[in-house]
């Protein structure tokens, strides 16, 4: 089923070019999320056969990672708080809840927005909180583009180097992934230690 998948998505990206990447990944960051890596380790082979520019691929990624963010963000600025203050108590939202998530991503969406990019199944809706709180535009923009970055550049190396080995491919993720999310905590308890620090004086 996977191979399947893949070998739609070579098709797709090898007719549609570096405009399909950039559709896809707009997609995979907003509304329709699937794996990102269905598009860019095939790009990355595609590249490593010579039928792209591996530059060009990343920046098209990176690009529509920013675009689906960016998306959503918006959605979340223009519709967020009044439908989650009308219907969040259905879910259990107070309204100081969102005040108080609000007051957290104005102090620390940077850190939030660059560490969610980078998880799985929180990397699609890390936006939408950014976008309720009204997170600076600049800030969001650019902490979403460098955590999109590391993540479509190593999908898009593993492509280039062991893309036409699925079993490896799926190996490299899992360790891949494991040592972001050590690095994650790793970062996360810094920037704690640091506010604290800052607190302090």
């Amino acid at each position: 089923m996977f191979a399947d998948i893949v070998n739609f998505i070579v098709d797709t990206v090898g007719s549609l070019g570096y405009i399909g990447i950039f559709i896809m990944m707009f997609l995979e960051s907003s509304f329709f999320p699937f794996p990102s890596e269905i598009v860019m380790v095939p790009a990355g082979y595609l590249a490593y056969k010579g039928e792209m520019n591996i530059y060009i691929a990343i920046f098209a990624g990176i690009a529509g990672s920013l675009a689906g963010a960016l998306f959503n963000y918006f959605l979340a600025v223009k519709y967020g708080r009044k439908f989650l203050i009308k219907y969040g108590r259905y879910f259990f939202i107070k309204e100081e809840t969102i005040a108080k998530m609000e007051e957290f991503f104005k102090s620390h969406g940077h850190i939030s927005t660059f560490s969610g990019r980078l998880i799985p199944a929180v990397r699609q809706y890390i936006s939408f909180p950014a976008g309720l709180a009204r997170m600076n535009l600049f800030t969001f923009s650019l902490y979403t583009s460098l955590g999109a970055a590391i993540w479509v550049i190593i999908l898009t190396l593993l492509g280039y180097f062991i893309g036409d080995n699925e079993a490896l491919v799926k190996e490299y993720l899992r360790y891949i992934i494991a040592v972001i999310l050590i690095s994650l905590v790793v970062i996360g308890f810094w920037y704690y230690k640091k506010i604290n620090k800052q607190k302090k004086i």
